[in-house]
């Protein structure tokens, strides 16, 4: 993927959700950008500022349209995706409009609800979001925090729209040949240009090996180097190199199983002194004081963020 202003590639490689952490009940721009700037620095493939990790449901249009303006400005040549969810259409239509002024390279689009959505409202938002749009979206299926779930067959029906371009799909099964099924399965339903991506940290290394093309990633946002180390050995089909790498990680993967991968990566944040106390947005308060302290120990014992 390319910039903003040039015919956009497919999304490949590690692309890093950095947190948007909060202070005084406000966005904390310097601590944003610093962090956007590590992801830049450590040469991820691509920067997403508002996922579920950036919490962009909790912010407001002017809030959402800063950090995207942040997020492109810090992080240089790197491109920046930007996810654009919201409750009604028009909503989200508006964050597309701010993402595209921004300089964003690419859109992250999820269906958020509260009333529950049938698959022909998906379609639909879909559907008038690229019809739009003039930059590439990346379908974004996140049913632990939207509540809705994808099939394989409106996967293949959204993908046929116009500049629809990946797909980030839920975590794969831990066995290989299951998973390797699961993308090869994907691979006949979508259109050839349209790349898969996995998600669920843990999972990675199997997905990446098995066949997936992006790896959309919680902690590449605050750790990007273990990210990478995973993601460029997978690339160069070292799947066991790969597999060692996420298995090191195992600490970190059972935090994120017990406590929810957005707390834990807020508390690791913290801990490295890339985000104040508490900085998520409230009414979500984070770990207590005992875990935070045992994410603290994990870092430390597994050697990150030095």
């Amino acid at each position: 993927m390319k910039s903003a202003n040039s015919a956009a590639e497919p999304l490949r490689g590690l692309s890093a959700f950095p947190l948007t952490p909060i202070a005084d009940h406000r966005v904390d721009e310097t601590a944003y950008a610093r962090i956007v700037g590590r992801l830049a620095a450590a040469r991820v493939d691509t920067i997403t500022a508002l996922g579920s990790t950036g919490s962009y449901a909790y912010l407001t249009r002017a809030e959402r349209a800063r950090v995207a303006a942040l997020a492109v400005e810090h992080a240089g040549a790197t491109p920046v995706v930007v996810g654009i969810g919201a409750l009604r259409t028009e909503h989200v239509l508006e964050h597309a409009a701010d993402a595209e002024a921004a300089g964003a390279a690419a859109l992250l689009l999820a269906p958020m609800t509260y009333q529950a959505l049938t698959a022909d409202d998906v379609y639909g938002l879909f559907d008038d979001v690229t019809s739009a749009v003039s930059l590439p979206v990346i379908l974004y299926d996140n049913p632990g925090t939207t509540h809705f779930a994808f099939t394989e067959e409106l996967y293949a029906a959204i993908a046929r729209l116009p500049r629809v371009t990946s797909i980030k799909i839920p975590a794969l099964p831990a066995d290989s040949a299951a998973a390797a099924d699961r993308v090869q399965r994907l691979r006949q339903v979508l259109p050839a240009h349209v790349t898969i991506g996995v998600s669920g940290d843990a999972s990675a290394a199997t997905g990446l090996s098995a066949g997936c093309d992006a790896w959309y990633s919680v902690i590449a946002g605050t750790l990007p180097e273990p990210a990478l180390a995973i993601t460029r050995a997978a690339q160069a089909g070292r799947a066991d190199e790969a597999a060692a790498l996420s298995a090191r990680l195992a600490p970190l993967w059972e935090l994120f199983a017990e406590h929810g991968s957005l707390r834990v990566t807020a508390a690791i944040a913290e801990h490295l002194d890339l985000a104040r106390p508490y900085c998520l947005p409230l009414p979500i308060k984070g770990l207590g004081d005992a875990d935070r302290r045992r994410v603290a120990r994990v870092v430390e014992e597994l050697g990150l963020g030095r």
